[in-house]
């Protein structure tokens, strides 16, 4: 078992994509493996021939190193691998059930940075000051384990898309696509059967529900949140801006593009919100306990993370020297994390780290303002609502007497901040500048 993320200790066997006595060459999707962050291809880098499978699709929590499979070199027997046993490549240990683990594995700061507040360092710290659990007997059925494909529908994200879109039960869909997966056409052709219309009846016995399992990402995305609003004292700014004179920027610089680059109104955000760091460095700074000093960290880049909403959770990749780097670099990077998110084929240090941390849902045009929570171990957050036309007041007319209305295109913001490092005069003094950007954007060339 590989260990795909710095923090992965244990994983859970999907679909493999090779059988006994395929030939595998160095880049073949070997296995699908489930970590606590994302289901992630197993690449396998040389090669050779898969002799035997050890570990079937569905075993779960099998720890790091422990063997799968058997792998020989091209030309040997594959014969004498048949009876080959997991006991006969050395047994298998148990994997850790360290719940901290768990709580830091979402954690955005990597876990070698020897800090209190990396996940490593959290974990030896509970270890010390909490007593080791007693050992209790496992209450498990005895039943096969089930894939992740088996708990959640095979299917494309653009299919559990249109499935939620369309309210469509997806567990009800039979796949046609390759190894039973759902594709698009196999919702939009979906037809509900006379047999399941009896299920969506309210019992008289009591209230009709369903419980769902919470998957391994799942569990970690609420750890991760009760954690920060827990440790992070948090206090929130907002501010309404005009984004008119943004908006006819970035239609001009689309018009003159030439189908080379298409730059999105957060790709502009993203660099308004670099800048703004940049001038009050103290919002682009981090919490840090380590070899028993208190200090606060500030960054000299501004690495912006980007929430992504994907079908598993939310993820947060991150474009890297936001500060340094062009408005069409950064369009191109934002559109590939935010696949790539999707399709679950981040690697760890894509979305481990950041400085801060942008939240749009301006493309829900119900969503005029929101608040978001602090992604540790930043020190703040910036949630984007929806753009709105607003009436404001222009300038009188020739006879002075009837006053004209002019129509704004505005949007409300909201920053959070961490108290502990950011204080409300510095929160403040941030907004202001990124309003003062927003509503210039020509000063992002300055």
């Amino acid at each position: 078992m590989p260990a795909l993320s710095p923090t992965m200790t244990a994983g859970n066997i999907g679909t493999w994509q090779k059988n006994a006595g395929d030939a595998v060459s160095p880049g073949d999707v070997l296995v699908e493996i489930e970590t606590d962050k994302a289901q992630m291809d197993f690449e396998f880098q040389e090669e050779g021939v898969l002799a035997k499978i050890l570990k079937d699709s569905g075993e779960k929590d099998v720890a790091v190193g422990n063997p799968i499979a058997v792998m020989i070199e091209e030309g040997e027997d594959v014969a004498p691998f048949e009876s080959f046993t997991l006991e006969d490549a050395g047994g298998e240990k148990a994997p850790p059930k360290s719940a901290p683990k768990e709580e830091a594995a979402e954690s955005s700061e990597p876990p070698d940075s020897g800090s209190k507040t990396s996940p490593s360092t959290l974990s030896k710290g509970d270890s010390e000051s909490e007593p080791s659990p007693q050992p209790q007997e496992s209450e498990s059925s005895g039943g096969r384990l089930q894939t992740s494909l088996d708990r959640e529908a095979a299917a494309s994200p653009l299919a559990k898309a249109l499935a939620l879109e369309k309210g469509v039960p997806i567990k009800s869909v039979k796949g046609t696509g390759p190894n039973g997966r759902i594709t698009k056409q196999d919702i939009e052709k979906y037809q509900p059967s006379s047999s399941v219309a009896p299920a969506t009846e309210v019992s008289s016995a009591g209230p009709s529900y369903e419980d769902v399992p919470a998957s391994s990402m799942r569990r970690t995305i609420a750890n991760r949140l009760v954690q920060s609003v827990n440790q992070n004292p948090h206090y929130f700014v907002s501010a309404t801006l005009s984004v008119g004179k943004l908006l006819k920027l970035r239609q001009a610089l689309n018009a003159s593009a030439q189908g080379k680059y298409k730059l999105s109104v957060n790709d502009l955000l993203v660099k308004c919100a670099a800048i703004a760091c940049l001038k009050v460095p103290a919002v682009n700074s981090s919490w840090r306990e380590q070899n028993g000093q208190v200090f606060i960290r500030q960054h000299n880049t501004v690495d912006v993370s980007v929430a992504v909403a994907t079908p598993i959770g939310l993820m947060t990749p991150i474009v890297r020297g936001v500060d340094s780097s062009g408005l069409v670099s950064i369009s191109n990077r934002i559109k590939d994390l935010g696949k790539r998110a999707r399709d679950g084929k981040l690697k760890p240090e894509e979305y481990q780290g950041g400085t801060f941390t942008i939240s749009n849902m301006g493309m829900n045009h119900a969503v005029e303002r929101f608040t978001a929570v602090i992604n540790p171990p930043q020190a703040a957050i910036l949630a984007v609502g929806t753009t709105k036309k607003v009436a404001i007041p222009g300038a009188d007319s020739e006879d002075g007497a009837t006053p004209s209305v002019e129509w704004d295109d505005q949007i409300i913001v909201t920053g959070s901040f961490d108290h502990k490092v950011v204080d409300g005069a510095v929160g403040g003094e941030w907004m202001k500048e990124f309003k003062q950007v927003v509503e210039n954007p020509l000063e992002m060339y300055l």
